[in-house]
């Protein structure tokens, strides 16, 4: 089966096979990416941020469902954090979501960060690409929930929803993490818990003083039984009209473009120099003497520099 043409026609089968080979990081990648990028610019990109414990993986299963009932399809990105020491996942977001996997509008993956401080490894935003060329009508990216390192949201979706709970301090931790500037919409979830209006009038009160065009409307939210749900996609709506009336969303994908460029430029090198280093004997004995204390960590990194040069010509293709 040729993944490009399955993936275009609507196959579940090919689609669940390019992700995996996207995460994977099959050479092939490229090329299916590239052949899938002229068919993408359609989907509506939503991210869910907050802090762990929010209950964002709910309030995702609660959005999907609304999504559904109005005919929208829905791809559902839930990221989970990796084991700096294993390198695995737990994945459990899924879990959380059983009630939509087996709607045929509806498809959800789970997928680990990677060690990316950003809170989203490159292979998520490349399947971003394959869910968009698919035909989904909504793409909600859940992220981690890791606090202040969690921005690449910002660079990814078009609507990014911030998830804050009566409890726990969230909003001090807001303003302080700096997360007030990334939210388009807020949504204040467990709102049937005490201090839920207190909530947000803080918000309320910190957006009085400085906000731009796009004024973040604050709804609350019950993700157990769908409370203030569907009002919080009519809100996600009124964004993406407003992008788009405003020519917003056509600059910020302008700007995304661009840095995609960058990035893949940067995966490649990243690749290439890694290789490089493990496989060649001149440098793993530069890195020995470092080891060793002959040779300063800085002399030796400014070897291997001096060395860069011809390598991009030979081995970036």
């Amino acid at each position: 089966m040729d993944l490009v043409a399955g993936i275009l026609e609507g196959n579940r089968r090919a689609l669940a096979k390019g992700i995996t080979l996207v995460e994977n990081g099959e050479p092939e990648k490229y090329r299916i990416l590239a052949e899938l990028r002229p068919h993408t610019g359609k989907s509506m990109i939503v991210g869910i941020t907050g802090s762990p414990g929010a209950g964002k993986s709910s309030l995702v299963d609660q959005l999907t469902k609304s999504y559904r009932k109005r005919g929208k399809t829905v791809a559902v990105v839930a990221v989970d954090p990796t084991s700096p020491f294993s390198g695995g996942a737990l994945l459990g977001d899924r879990i959380r979501m059983q009630d939509n996997t087996l709607d045929p509008g509806v498809f959800i993956r789970s997928m680990g960060t990677r060690g990316s401080l950003g809170g989203l490894s490159r292979s998520t935003k490349e399947v971003l690409t394959l869910f968009d060329a698919f035909g989904f009508d909504v793409i909600i990216v859940e992220t981690v929930g890791v606090g202040q390192v969690e921005l690449d949201i910002m660079d990814t979706a078009d609507t990014v929803v911030v998830v804050l709970t009566p409890a726990g301090g969230d909003v001090i931790q807001t303003l302080k993490a700096g997360i007030m500037e990334i939210a388009d919409v807020f949504a204040i979830n467990k709102a049937d818990l005490d201090g839920a209006d207190r909530v947000v009038s803080e918000i309320n009160k910190t957006l009085d003083l400085s906000h731009g065009d796009w004024r973040p409307p604050v709804v609350k939210t019950v993700s157990l039984d769908g409370q203030g749900v569907d009002e919080l996609v009519d809100e996600i709506a009124n964004h993406w009209e407003y992008l788009i009336s405003s020519g917003q969303l056509e600059s910020i994908r302008r700007k995304r473009l661009k840095e995609e460029v960058t990035g893949i430029v940067l995966n490649k090198l990243e690749d290439i120099l890694t290789q490089r280093l493990q496989r060649e004997d001149r440098f793993q004995s530069l890195l020995q003497s470092v080891l060793n204390r002959e040779q300063d960590p800085y002399t030796a990194a400014q070897s291997i520099m001096s060395s860069l040069e011809g390598w991009l010509a030979t081995d970036f293709h």
